[in-house]
């Protein structure tokens, strides 16, 4: 008899307790998977955390398989919770001024992950729903957020940041630009010389469902050698990604 399908619950964190439950995932995915670190992070309760965290909301995902914890999260902060923290969580590393300009409604994604056993099902979708909600909740009009590849090397990353760099900039006036001093051109390959097949086997699956939702990328990537990856800047305007996100379901396209 095959095992019955885990049944998922999405809700924002609510108490300490279910905050501190996400940040246990956050330090099984960002700290001992992928080797990142940071000042606030506590090795010895195995949290990860930092000052944002007070500032933003936490869309988390619990299993009944696994009562208590949390086995997927979303970090989101809106532009007006941005105001009372002083700035967006990713303003260190890009300048976002043509988004803070645009005179549009504004909602920063971080800390996305997923426990490992829970990838490649239906975990994403759930999350993927809540998030859907709480957008249309908050009248957001465009999603911005960093996103990772593994590694800081960027001759090894050369084909997939030049792919998203020819294939996927974002319009001018909605381009964040990474900070001197960590920019790295994702312009390393000229576009008639891109494998793109290979170049999208290099490139995360959560990239590439922005992608197919209708995501662009800012100008330039951001080495950031404390989490050790190589971060992009991922602008989506909400209005392109619900007439995406309708036209891949119903082509029966789920993750």
């Amino acid at each position: 008899m095959s095992k019955p399908a885990p049944q998922f619950h999405v809700k924002l964190a609510q108490t300490q307790e279910e905050l501190e439950a996400a940040q246990r995932l956050r330090y099984r995915v960002f700290v001992q998977e992928l080797g990142g670190d940071g000042p606030l992070v506590d090795h010895d309760a195995g949290l990860e955390t930092d000052q944002f965290d007070a500032c933003f909301d936490h869309l988390i995902l619990q299993c009944d398989a696994a009562p208590g914890e949390v086995v997927g999260v979303y970090r989101l902060l809106r532009d007006d919770q941005a105001a009372m923290a002083g700035q967006f969580y990713s303003e260190d590393e890009y300048d976002l001024s043509m988004l803070k300009s645009s005179g549009r409604r504004l909602l920063e994604l971080g800390r996305s992950c997923l426990d490992a056993q829970y990838r490649g099902g239906m975990a994403m979708h759930h999350l993927w729903n809540s998030l859907a909600m709480y957008i249309a909740d908050h009248k957001i009009e465009i999603l911005f957020g960093a996103a990772s590849f593994h590694g800081t090397d960027a001759a090894a990353l050369a084909q997939p940041l030049s792919l998203l760099h020819h294939r996927h900039l974002a319009p001018k006036n909605l381009r964040p630009r990474a900070r001197n001093g960590h920019y790295q051109s994702m312009d390393l390959v000229a576009e008639a010389d891109l494998d793109r097949r290979a170049a999208m086997l290099q490139v995360p699956s959560l990239i590439k469902a922005y992608l197919r939702l209708g995501g662009h990328v800012g100008d330039g990537a951001y080495v950031d050698h404390r989490f050790n990856t190589t971060d992009i800047c991922l602008v989506m305007d909400t209005e392109q990604m619900r007439e995406n996100r309708k036209n891949i379901y119903s082509k029966g396209i789920t993750r």
